[in-house]
């Protein structure tokens, strides 16, 4: 009986019982899941989300169409990681004239994250972005394609933007979205397909242009919806949409 005893006691003794985390290090894990979710909001703000996600949605319903739910989540996932390099670089970019106008959602003056972070993420997500697409079930030239709007929409954040000829990225990046997976199912594509994308996507250039156009205007930027002003650009948006819609008809 006496043996019994000194066994509870042996197992209800503090020296038994598991060891407990320290403090310190609870409060460190609890540091560095925080950071990383701050990291991972940064990222996902910067990717310019809302936009990211419409595009994305709108290459899943013509993968379904052209092909079924299993290749489809393929080519979606793959259109979700070439407009990824878009948006980054977009603020990247911009970085410096988003401080100057104390733009404080966007996450690198928030410091969310910093440069030299999302210019890594950059450098890891292009080449995949590349290979993800072209390995890909759109295939070579229907993955050239998409990669071709990719490209259209970095000449954008670089270079076009500055200029007359800001819609033409637009235009023929959101042509080679839904032509890129017709490509790839080795069909023509359709004119209404590409000439609609194409109308679209410059009426959502200048709806995008709209809300910053004065401190673009002040920054220097000077692209055709700038140079238009506010009221001719909602109205080049108007005219463009409704040809789109008389196009798709």
């Amino acid at each position: 009986m006496a043996k019994k005893m000194n066994h509870v006691r042996a197992v209800e003794h503090p020296s038994n019982a598991l060891p407990l985390e320290p403090a310190h290090l609870i409060s460190a894990h609890a540091v560095k899941g925080e950071n990383k979710m701050k990291k991972f909001k940064g990222l996902r703000k910067a990717s310019h989300f809302g936009p990211t996600l419409i595009v994305t949605t709108i290459g899943f319903a013509f993968a379904t169409h052209y092909w079924w739910e299993g290749p489809a989540y393929v080519i979606a996932f793959g259109i979700f990681c070439g407009q990824l390099i878009v948006g980054w670089t977009n603020d990247l970019y911009d970085y410096q004239d988003d401080l100057s106008h104390n733009r404080t959602k966007k996450p690198l003056v928030a410091g969310l994250i910093t440069p030299a972070f999302l210019r890594k993420w950059i450098y890891f997500m292009t080449p995949f972005a590349f290979i993800a697409n072209l390995l890909g079930p759109l295939g070579f030239y229907g993955g050239l394609v998409y990669m071709l709007g990719i490209a259209c929409g970095l000449a954008y954040n670089f270079y076009f933007k500055f200029t007359f000829l800001s819609p033409l990225p637009y235009a023929i990046a959101f042509a080679a979205l839904p032509s890129s997976i017709a490509i790839s199912k080795e069909i023509t594509p359709p004119t209404w397909m590409w000439l609609g994308g194409a109308l679209f996507g410059m009426a959502a250039h200048f709806i995008n242009v709209i809300k910053d156009m004065d401190e673009d205007q002040k920054s220097g930027i000077n692209g055709l919806p700038q140079r238009l002003g506010k009221r001719r650009s909602i109205m080049a948006a108007a005219i463009l949409i409704a040809l789109g819609l008389l196009v798709l008809l």
